[in-house]
């Protein structure tokens, strides 16, 4: 994008926007739940940091044979700048980077995860605006009128095939799957308040299923278990654990979470008052808000 000897990656760009927008928007929930906003800096630079090395390594190990082997550099590896990341390990690395920032912070893990949850789609969208840029991951040949049109210069564009040939655009596709899932998060957890990771449990069923069909119809190679996509299958693994997250959480938290913090890490908990006359400031969306416990819409109506 700069300079002939050096530049910024538009997909870096692309990235780093996804970022800083779902930043915001957590930061944003966050303080909904009477959390200051600059926490998610504390937590992000750990989500961002590992989520960023796992995408590295899932990719790395999805495909050997770009890295490993008889004229390859092993080293290669390492030379991220030279493209190559896979969301699903930046999601296993930045959900550890979020239990890390949890810990040290006093944040409940799982009020930051559903905070996350929206602003966590509307990233990966911009991710995928990227590979626009780039031309690639793109799918099936497609005679329909929204087609994209790849040169047939480009690495990824299929042997044998004639030059002009539109093909679908999974990431388009993946982006408006995405827009379209944010959007219906926060609309439900405005209309009914979702906590205790349940939002962050739809999520992981919400991008599980969009993904299972786009990665089907993409031609850029992948390795194969049991002759379906390795990133096929690490979908349906997301759907599984989102399930699981729901019916658990569900039956062991029917009720609101009492505080966004851990028990006994919440700011200031380890000072002692000198005044026998103190005010609490009230915590929005707790349990002690609800009223009934089993209705909470009703605070949003």
């Amino acid at each position: 994008m700069v300079g002939p000897s050096w530049g910024i990656q538009t997909y870096a760009l692309c990235i780093l926007a996804g970022i800083i927008v779902a930043a915001v928007l957590t930061g944003w929930r966050l303080h909904q739940r009477g959390v200051e906003a600059g926490y998610v800096i504390d937590v992000a630079v750990w989500a961002v940091l590992l989520g960023i090395v796992a995408a590295r390594a899932f990719h790395v190990i999805t495909h050997p044979d770009d890295y490993f082997g008889p004229g390859r550099d092993p080293l290669s590896a390492l030379y991220i700048w030279e493209g190559g990341i896979a969301i699903f390990g930046a999601l296993i690395g930045g959900a550890i980077g979020v239990w890390i920032g949890c810990r040290q912070t006093g944040l409940r893990f799982s009020t930051f995860a559903d905070a996350l949850a929206p602003g966590l789609l509307l990233a990966q969208a911009f991710g995928r605006l990227g590979n626009w840029f780039n031309h690639e991951l793109f799918g099936q040949p497609t005679s329909l009128p929204w087609g994209l049109e790849i040169e047939a210069t480009n690495p990824a564009y299929p042997v044998g095939l004639p030059e002009g040939v539109l093909f679908h655009p999974t990431f388009a596709y993946e982006i408006i799957w995405n827009v379209l899932g944010a959007a219906l998060l926060l609309w439900l957890d405005r209309k009914r308040d979702i906590q205790w990771g349940r939002l962050i449990a739809l999520y992981l069923i919400w991008y599980g299923v969009g993904r299972s069909v786009f990665e089907t119809i993409r031609v850029d190679p992948s390795e194969l278990f049991l002759g379906i996509r390795t990133n096929v299958w690490m979908a349906f693994l997301a759907i599984v654990v989102g399930v699981v997250v729901w019916v658990v959480q569900s039956r062991r938290h029917p009720g609101l979470e009492p505080s966004p913090w851990q028990p006994g890490r919440e700011p200031g908990a380890d000072q002692v008052l000198d005044s026998d006359v103190y005010t609490e400031t009230p915590e929005s969306r707790t349990q002690d808000e609800a009223a009934p416990a089993a209705e909470p819409a009703a605070a949003h109506q």
